[in-house]
C-alpha cells in the first residue's frame, strides 16, 4: 500500500518538477497540493477537536459519578458520545492517514528515481551496481541518492536537480555532522512541530469559568498522544533521511499552521452567529 501511495505522489511530483526544474520548490507545491486534497479531512479533525473540547464537563460529570462502577461508567460515556453523534475512535482515521503519509513521502524521497522521474530499473540497479564498487560511497541507505550526485551530471535520466537555496536536499543529516546547513530545515521542522502541538492543545482543553481547564476525555487524549507521537517519529526519520522529507514535513507543518487559524476563525464566527 506504501508503495502505491509513493508512486502516485512521485507522478504529481514529477508533473511540478517538470515546470519548475527544482526538486525544493517541486516538493513546496507538492505539500499545497497534497494539503488541499487532504482539506475536507482537516475540517472534519478540527471540528471534532472542537467538539470534544466542549463536551470535557460532561465527560467529567461522568467520570466523578460513575468511578465506582466502571460497566455504568462506560455505557454513560457511550451514550454521550451518541448524543453528541461523536465516535470515540473518531480520531483514528486521521492518524492512520497521517502514518501513510509519512511513510509514503519517505519512499518517494528515498527513491526519487523509482517513484518520481520512473527510471528502469535496469538502469538503477547497473549504476547501483557501480557505485557499490566505489570505496568511497557513502550513500549505502539511498542507493538513488547516490546514483543523482555521482551520475546526474553525465546521465540526463537520472539527474534531478536538488539544490534549493544554498542547500543539497539530498544530503542525509546523520551522514555529514560537519556540515550545519544540514540541520537547518530539521531545526525550523522541530520548531514549527512546538507551535502545532500548543495550538493542538489549546484547542482540545475547554476553560471553565474559574480559569481551570477540564480533563480531556478519550477522543482529546488520543488526539494529543498522536500530535505528540507524530513530530519525535518524524523527526528521528529526518534525521536519517534525505533533507527533502524534512523539508516536506516543514511545509507541511506551516500549511497546517495556517489552516488550523484560519478554520478556527472560520468556526468560531459559525458559532456566534
Amino acid at each position: 500500500m506504501i508503495s502505491f501511495f509513493a508512486n502516485l505522489f512521485g507522478y504529481v511530483l514529477n508533473f511540478l518538477y517538470q515546470f519548475i526544474h527544482n526538486y525544493g520548490i517541486a516538493i513546496i507545491l507538492f505539500s499545497v497540493v497534497l494539503k488541499l486534497i487532504m482539506l475536507p479531512i482537516s475540517i472534519k479533525q478540527q471540528k471534532t477537536m472542537k467538539k470534544s473540547a466542549k463536551i470535557q464537563t460532561k465527560m467529567k460529570e461522568i467520570q466523578d459519578k460513575y468511578k465506582n462502577n466502571p460497566e455504568k461508567l462506560n455505557q454513560e460515556t457511550m451514550d454521550l458520545y451518541k448524543r453528541e453523534k461523536m465516535s470515540p475512535f473518531s480520531g483514528c482515521l486521521s492518524a492512520i492517514i497521517q502514518i501513510i503519509l509519512l511513510f509514503a513521502v519517505f519512499y518517494l524521497v528515498r527513491s526519487p528515481l523509482t517513484y518520481m522521474t520512473k527510471v528502469e530499473p535496469a538502469v538503477i540497479e547497473q549504476y547501483t551496481n557501480e557505485i557499490k564498487q566505489q570505496e568511497n560511497n557513502k550513500n549505502n541507505a539511498y542507493p538513488e541518492i547516490a546514483i543523482i550526485k555521482e551520475k546526474g551530471q553525465e546521465d540526463e535520466r537520472v539527474n534531478i536537480n536538488m539544490e534549493f537555496l544554498g542547500l543539497d536536499l539530498s544530503s542525509v543529516p546523520s551522514q555529514d555532522f560537519s556540515d550545519w546547513k544540514v540541520y537547518v530545515i530539521p531545526a525550523l521542522y522541530v520548531l514549527t512541530s512546538f507551535v502545532s502541538m500548543q495550538m493542538t492543545t489549546k484547542m482540545q482543553t475547554k476553560k471553565k469559568e474559574d480559569g481551570t481547564t477540564d480533563e480531556m476525555d478519550a477522543v482529546a487524549q488520543a488526539n494529543k498522544s498522536m500530535s505528540y507521537i507524530m513530530p519525535i517519529m518524524s523527526v528521528s526519520i529526518a534525521i536519517i533521511a534525505p533533507l527533502g522529507l524534512a523539508l516536506y514535513w516543514l511545509v507541511n507543518n506551516i500549511l497546517m499552521i495556517v489552516e488550523r487559524l484560519i478554520l478556527n476563525k472560520f468556526m468560531k464566527d459559525e458559532e456566534e452567529e
